[in-house]
């Protein structure tokens, strides 16, 4: 299992690799300022939508990733 503080570097890494250096920056700006609530934000996520129909969209997406 990895540390809390392996986990906040990847995530970190992943956000600046993929937004770049000043959209990372403002993507957590927002986040503080907004006092975001996972939890709540995940319960919303995917309403309306079957185990099904999330399988396929992951597997449409994997295999265009591929």
């Amino acid at each position: 299992m990895r540390t809390d503080s392996e986990i906040i570097s990847s995530g970190f890494e992943s956000i600046f690799s993929s937004l770049g250096m000043v959209d990372a920056e403002r993507f957590i700006m927002l986040i503080k300022r907004d006092k975001f609530d996972y939890t709540e934000w995940q319960t919303q996520l995917w309403i309306g939508e079957s185990v099904e129909t999330l399988s396929e969209q992951a597997q449409r997406a994997w295999e265009k990733a591929e």
